[in-house]
């Protein structure tokens, strides 16, 4: 195993297979969130400002604001795509209207609702549009797949709190059987800012009978705790002629020291990591040290800003679009595709990170091989903290992966077809 960061080529050896085995576990949510612990942290904070590239770089300038409400500029409702042939529209609503309150004393609600789209034959999703009931409180919207195998323990977790949903920091807390980081149960999202997205003509999202979705909302209470009925319009296609889109992760870890001159109980790493643990459950140990030794072949981080991971392609695919996630502390992202390559291709360059706007970005059909390597580097920047109003007043500490909005991820995620 190679050990240089960015280079990795990895051997199913039993600590990789091991480490693989938890990093996947990010597909649908690894943790069972601590409520009470996660309120010490857990905040909302927006006021980055984007540029979003594909295929160069670009320089822009990175202002900051008071603001504590969305930095999207409001968007006006257009006129629906018109449906296009074996195209139905189908509108699911959440099935309570749910008053937003946190776990216990967080500024933050994130809740999980089964939809039941009533498909009664294999179908495909080539659209969604996204409308929550209360856009100033809703701060995103993530539609997860949920197969026939798996539609009995969504109804029993729901069932649980009397069809009101549950609590669901980071993903699902449904787990994912066969889901895998090259083939994640994700259908869509929306964020402010957000339209209808309607797929290209030749893609769809298989959805098989009797499959179901869980939609997780993220409720920001500094803008209110009206009563919320969120809604999607789905467009689903019978057509046997369309290829199943796919949706691949690649994640890479955090690893953020305090700053320089700064101090507290948290800064030491060990402490940072059972903090997350305890909020998030047994296995975010396991996931931080997991993508050490994925990406960069030792369980020894190397602290800094920047990090990355490079992970060889396995399957032949077309990527069709890229995003990126990161959280509040999030500066720049970037996807490259056989880098330090004479075919070195720049996917996706964030060079200002919005956390108000992580939309998908289409790119021309670019193919993929077995042994072509794909890059994520995300940088995060601690100086976030004296510019995020919301931010402010939280301790120091050393940042790791970890699924509430004050803690980071670094996530590339490409949408692709198979040959």
């Amino acid at each position: 195993m190679r050990t240089r960061r960015g280079r990795t080529a990895m051997r199913a050896t039993p600590a990789v297979v091991g480490a693989v085995a938890a990093v996947a576990m990010l597909v649908a949510g690894c943790g069972t969130p601590n409520p009470t612990a996660q309120a010490r942290l857990e905040g909302h904070a927006t006021g980055h400002t984007t540029g979003h590239t594909t295929g160069s770089a670009s320089a822009t300038d990175h202002p900051t604001t008071a603001a504590t409400g969305h930095a999207a500029k409001p968007v006006a409702p257009a006129k629906p795509a018109a449906l296009r042939a074996g195209e139905s529209m189908r509108t699911v609503t959440s099935p309570v209207s749910y008053t937003p309150k946190a776990p216990t004393t967080g500024t933050d609600d994130y809740r999980c609702f089964v939809l039941d789209p009533q498909v009664t034959r294999d179908a495909f999703v080539t659209g969604f549009d996204i409308a929550p009931g209360q856009p100033q409180e809703v701060h995103h919207v993530i539609l997860f797949r949920v197969p026939p195998s798996a539609a009995a323990a969504a109804r029993a977790r729901d069932a649980e709190s009397g069809g009101n949903g549950w609590t669901c920091f980071g993903g699902t807390g449904l787990g994912s059987r066969g889901a895998s980081l090259d083939d994640a149960p994700w259908v869509g999202a929306w964020a402010p800012g957000g339209r209808e997205n309607v797929l290209p003509a030749d893609v769809g999202i298989p959805m098989q009978r009797g499959s179901l979705l869980v939609m997780q909302v993220h409720y920001n209470l500094r803008h209110g705790v009206t009563p919320d009925r969120t809604s999607v319009k789905l467009r689903l296609s019978s057509s046997s002629k369309l290829k199943p889109l796919e949706t691949m992760l690649y994640p890479a870890p955090v690893e953020l020291p305090c700053r320089a001159g700064k101090s507290g109980p948290l800064c030491d790493r060990n402490a940072a990591v059972a903090d997350v643990t305890e909020r998030f459950g047994a296995m975010s140990s396991p996931i931080v040290n997991g993508l050490l030794l994925v990406c960069n072949g030792t369980l020894i981080p190397t602290p800094g800003a920047t990090q990355s991971c490079t992970r060889r392609v396995e399957q032949a695919a077309t990527i069709r679009a890229v995003a990126g996630h990161m959280h509040l502390l999030g500066s720049s992202l970037r996807i490259d595709l056989n880098p330090g390559t004479a075919r070195a291709r720049t996917l996706l360059d964030i060079t200002v990170w919005d956390f108000d706007n992580q939309g998908s970005v289409p790119i021309p059909a670019t193919a993929i091989r077995p042994g072509d390597s794909i890059r994520v580097s995300c940088t995060h920047d601690q100086a976030w903290r004296d510019k995020l109003p919301d931010l402010q007043g939280l301790p120091e500490r050393y940042v790791v992966w970890g699924e509430g909005t004050t803690d980071e991820m670094c996530l590339g995620l490409l949408s692709v077809t198979r040959p």
